[in-house]
């Protein structure tokens, strides 16, 4: 898992390289600027996880938890923030997309994205933190 997460934290800063190509094109150009930047972040941050992995000490289906809710959480925030900056879905992000809004199911769906990813990241970091503390 260590390699997997190592592997992912790579593709995503590649992916939010190719993102900044789209920026002057989008439709919310701030949002697509932050689409940029969370990838960027979000490759760094599994790639820190990655450097931590033998450090926690979880049973294997937390540490499943944790894998899948750091990748998840990851690939998610930037597609779905891609996905408002380019149709211009901005009810979740109004200050990175000052105000705009899409087609209700892009909406939804970008809404979707968010929410879910913010659990998945959430139950992530709890475990992560416990494995560490476990670690000592």
């Amino acid at each position: 898992m260590q390699r997997n997460l190592n592997k992912h934290g790579f593709i995503l800063i590649l992916l939010s390289l190719f993102t900044g190509f789209a920026i002057p094109v989008a439709e919310a150009t701030r949002l697509a600027l932050s689409a940029h930047t969370i990838g960027l972040m979000s490759g760094i941050l599994l790639i820190a996880v990655a450097a931590a992995w033998p450090s926690m000490v979880l049973g294997e289906t937390q540490k499943k938890i944790v894998y899948w809710g750091w990748v998840y959480s990851s690939y998610a925030n930037w597609f779905a923030i891609l996905v408002g900056a380019l149709a211009g879905a901005g009810r979740m992000t109004p200050l990175a997309s000052r105000g705009m809004t899409a087609a209700e199911p892009v909406e939804l769906f970008v809404s979707f994205l968010l929410i879910s990813l913010s659990l998945a990241a959430i139950a992530a970091a709890a475990l992560s933190i416990l494995g560490i503390v476990r670690s000592k």
